[in-house]
């Protein structure tokens, strides 16, 4: 689950990181009172979940509550990237202006299975293009999960951005407090982007960006209730509600998988055989470990509700679950929907011969590898022409 800027920024502050003040504005009266209390030299930001809002024309400086009321009135409705623009947040500008941005981020490391702290002194920029082109400007350290942030560390981050000396403790507090919000929150990612040195010599976070671990909220029930129900599609919340992970994508291939594994493994081969004619996953869907009609006709609403699937591959593994009770459940499903689109299924495992078989007298078309399968699925998604 990803927060909004001023959520995550709110979280930050309970660890001790230094925000602006600001709130939260729906309507471009509410943006003119809030500037008026903070002095009226504000930011009016979009608060969207994706990166990219000043490229847009989503961030803008406001000088007078006059000019933030007109600026939240060109900002809120706006469309950036698909998302639409439903509240700004309202911050002062930072202290004497800003003399240096730097990025700092905690997230996970997967390979080293431990907590990673990210710091650079490009701050402000993306740091998905400074990896690219200046990866030598990153600099990281991990962090023993029984130990937390040590000041060695900080230490070695504050000094490899030449930051001032004078800077270095509060630099270490921000640290740890970034951290210590990330291990409290079971987040997979708290990022500052750009921690400011502003005019006055203080440090500032001036943005924030976090990301809930899904599987962990039963225990942060605050931070369930900080979803943004108007950030999901139609389809992604009926899939939250009914326990199935799908994220929709732009390819015209629907994908059904049991398995996360198994579900990115079969995009990548989807798009290894379809890049070339324009084919690709048109989302990823999780199943979970069965394939009850039930799950299959909700996981089929889902992958159609979406007018660019113009085929539907469906790649099954038989474990526990019979390969010939998940054929039966595939048809049940599809007589309670009746799509349109080509489909093509693919079992392996336990009976998966007898489960192709059932699936072969309703002349479904059917696959014994995932090569096969995903190539049939480009095929039919081009009209019948071989891929």
């Amino acid at each position: 689950m990803n927060l909004h800027e001023y959520q995550a920024k709110r979280l930050f502050a309970e660890h001790g990181v230094p925000i602006p003040q600001g709130d939260v504005a729906t309507t471009p009266a509410e943006a003119r009172e809030i500037a008026r209390d903070l002095g009226g030299r504000v930011v009016v930001k979009a608060q969207v979940p994706i990166g990219g809002r000043g490229k847009a024309g989503g961030i803008k400086l406001a000088n007078t509550p006059d000019e933030a009321e007109e600026r939240a009135a060109e900002i809120l409705g706006m469309d950036i990237k698909g998302f639409t623009v439903r509240k700004v947040l309202i911050d002062q500008q930072a202290p004497g202006g800003i003399d240096q941005e730097i990025y700092l981020a905690v997230l996970i490391d997967r390979a080293a299975r431990k907590s990673m702290i990210m710091g650079s002194a490009e701050g402000g920029m993306d740091i998905e293009e400074v990896n690219e082109k200046t990866p030598e400007k990153i600099f990281k350290v991990h962090v023993e999960p029984a130990v937390g942030v040590r000041g060695y560390q900080s230490t070695y981050l504050a000094s490899a951005m030449n930051l001032p000396r004078e800077l270095w403790r509060d630099f270490h507090k921000i640290v740890a407090g970034l951290y210590e919000c990330f291990k409290a929150d079971d987040a997979s990612l708290t990022e500052i982007n750009p921690l400011v040195i502003t005019g006055e010599g203080k440090l500032m976070a001036l943005d924030g960006k976090m990301t809930i671990d899904d599987n962990s909220l039963y225990r942060h029930p605050r931070l369930g209730e900080m979803r943004d129900l108007d950030e999901e599609t139609d389809a992604e919340k009926e899939a939250r509600l009914s326990g199935i992970n799908f994220i929709q994508l732009d390819g015209n291939i629907g994908c059904m998988v049991n398995g996360a594994g198994l579900a990115m493994a079969t995009m990548d081969v989807v798009k290894n055989y379809g890049d070339e004619y324009g084919c690709g996953p048109a989302n990823f869907l999780d199943i979970g470990g069965g394939a009850k009609a039930e799950q299959v006709a909700t996981a089929l609403r889902l992958i159609l509700s979406d007018s660019n699937v113009e085929a539907v591959l469906i790649n099954i593994f038989g474990g526990i679950t019979r390969g010939d009770i998940v054929a039966e459940g595939i048809l049940e499903a599809l007589n309670q929907i009746q799509p349109d689109v080509p489909m093509v299924v693919r079992l392996a495992g336990t009976n998966a011969a007898e489960g192709r078989a059932i699936l072969a007298e309703a002349n479904m078309e059917t696959a014994v590898t995932l090569s096969d399968a995903a190539q049939k699925a480009v095929a039919a998604a081009r009209g019948g022409a071989s891929a």
